[in-house]
Order: C-alpha cells, then structure tokens, then sequence
C-alpha cells in the first residue's frame, strides 16, 4: 500500500477548512423541526445562523411616534385627501412620516408631492402610493387568512427602496427562440426569481396573474388524456422553486414528500401559502397591473406592463415577512378603509 503524498494531505486539509468557512455550507449543528404529522416527513431544516443573520437584517421599524385620535380631521385640514382623509390631522402627518421612512427616507416628501402644491397629483408617485394605501388596507382587511394579525405595511415591500428590491414584469421576447426552436418558453435563461434553473424564466404571468392551473401532478399512474404538458409541468416547478427561496424553506415545509399533491397529508402552511397565491393574483390584477397608464416608460418592462408582485416581495427570504413582526397596530388606518 502506496503512503499518501504530503501534497495531497495538504490539499485535502486546505480543501476541508475552505469548506468550514464558506457561508453557503450548512455546517452542523443544524435545527429540525417537525411541522407535520409525525412520520410523514413534513419537516423544516434550518441553520441557526443563517437565521439569526438573517432576522438581523429583516427587522421591523418602529413607530414614528405614539398614536393620537385626537383633532381635526385631515380632510378639512388639506386640499385632495381621497383616501385618509377620516384621520385626526396629527395622525396622518404621522402615517405621511411613516411611509416617507418606508418609501423615500433619502428624497422625503417630493418624491410623492409637488413642494408647491401638496394637494397637487401632477406627480406620478402620488397617484401610484395612493393606489397602493388602497391595496395594503385592502390585504390587511380582506386576506386575513394569509397576512394574519401581523398585517403588512408599506414597509414590508418597500425596506426603505422608493421601488421594491424584488418585483417583476413580462418578457414575451424571451419565449422566442432563434433557429429551430421558435418558441423556447423562456427555459435555459438564468434567473435569480426561479432559481436560475433551466426551465422557464418567468412562470408568474401564467400562475400569478392569468390564473393558469398550477396543480400538475396526477393522482394515478398512467392517467388517461394527455394530461400536462413538460411545458405546464416546468411553469408549475419554477414557481414552487421561487416560493422555497422565497421563504426560506424546503419543498416539505408545505408538502409530504410522500405524495406531494395530498392536501390530506400536507402541512398548514400549503393551506396558508394556497391563500398567498391568491392574494397575490389579486394585488397583480386588480391594483399593480391597471397602474401602467401611470408610469412612465423607464418604470414598466420590457413589454410596458407594470411591475408586479410576487412571494418575494414580501417574504424576501422569511417564512414570514419580517418574520411575523406585527406591522399593523401602529397603524390601524392601515388595516381597512375609514379605520383609525
């Protein structure tokens, strides 16, 4: 038997400390926890480090100041409040605060008025952050059954950018393909929102706005029909590959990997997350979408829709934006039209 050379000793230890210090490697100890039932495998693995960095730099902002029902009203106070205008005028100087903090700390209060007239909307941002007041009341009131009593603010966009960090938009062109291929669905495109996996590039407009099925997998061998195609079944694969990074977790955080398609045997969280995909198709439809004829040109993609939401947006890598951080009893005109 051959002695192993030094060289390769010393490579092998060199190569073994290198691993110990690189951030992506899950070194031990690392924390299980079940969150199904027991011996279904429904579980989450987590690094406890990469946890608590990560909560570090995913923390909630505290409230301008305390809170006051007191005063006159801000719409007999100010010209043009279409929205708030139900608030005690000290409360809503305090919310135009808060949301500049969330918003634009760096630009202030121009970023949405004109300096020389408030209660004028010739500045596009202020016609889209109204619009947006309207969807966060909107979520807070209507999709408890996904935000909780946390509730979402601004904030849990925004994280003080004047544009959310993680948005997308159409890219039609990328279905083309050059040659023999003329339509490549977007695969083999690296993107960061799906994993840069080789499938599709961009599954959202299909599963998160036009409502395409997402559910592919059948309940029997061998199905009659022709069922899903590979296209459908990739579309449907780079969404869930964008939810796990999305929230940080495994594929078993939601599912039994045992049959994944049995809600039976699936975890809470499916039911929670089936919610999120529904509100989120909502926001796209019913507020994000319609604010294209607002925008100008530099803010809408390549095709002239308008940015959209997706998991992302909001969970920015936290099972839990910000991770489960109460956003809205600061602010209750936050949680419904005419609430304060």
């Amino acid at each position: 038997m051959k002695p192993v050379p030094s060289l390769t000793i010393t490579a092998l230890v060199l190569f073994g400390i290198a691993l110990i210090f690189t951030p992506d490697w899950d070194r031990p100890p690392v924390d299980v926890e079940q969150i199904g039932y027991r011996g279904t495998a429904v579980e989450q693995v987590t690094n406890p480090r990469r946890v608590a960095d990560h909560m570090s730099e995913n923390m909630a902002q505290e409230a301008v100041y305390e809170l006051t029902k007191e005063g006159d009203l801000a719409g007999e106070v100010y010209e043009n409040v279409q929205v708030l205008g139900h608030l005690p005028e000290e409360q809503f100087t305090r919310l135009m605060a808060a949301i500049t903090e969330w918003i634009a700390p760096e630009e202030g209060c121009t970023y949405c008025h004109n300096p020389d007239n408030l209660a004028s909307d010739d500045v596009y941002t202020k016609i889209v952050s109204r619009r947006m007041i309207q969807m966060t009341q909107h979520l807070n009131e209507t999709w408890s059954d996904h935000v909780g009593g946390a509730g979402v603010t601004c904030y849990t966009c925004h994280r003080g950018n004047a544009v959310p960090e993680y948005i997308w938009t159409t890219d039609n062109a990328s279905k083309d393909g050059p040659g023999f291929t003329p339509v490549e669905y977007g695969q083999n495109r690296a993107n960061p929102n799906v994993g840069l996996t080789s499938m599709t590039n961009e599954p959202f407009s299909a599963l998160i706005v036009d409502k395409d099925s997402i559910r592919i997998q059948p309940q029997q061998a061998l199905p009659a029909g022709t069922g899903a195609s590979i296209q459908d079944t990739e579309q449907t694969y780079a969404l869930m590959v964008h939810m796990s990074s999305a929230l940080g977790v495994g594929c078993t955080y939601c599912h039994n990997s045992r049959v994944f398609s049995s809600w039976e045997e699936s975890s809470p969280q499916r039911t929670s997350a089936w919610h999120g995909l529904e509100m989120v198709r909502n926001m796209n439809v019913e507020y994000l979408d319609p604010l294209a004829s607002a925008l100008p040109d530099n803010r809408k993609g390549p095709d002239g829709d308008a940015p959209k939401a997706f998991c992302m947006t909001c969970h920015q890598g936290a099972p839990k934006p910000l991770y489960g951080a109460n956003m809205i009893n600061d602010y209750p005109s936050l949680m419904g039209p005419g609430k304060n």
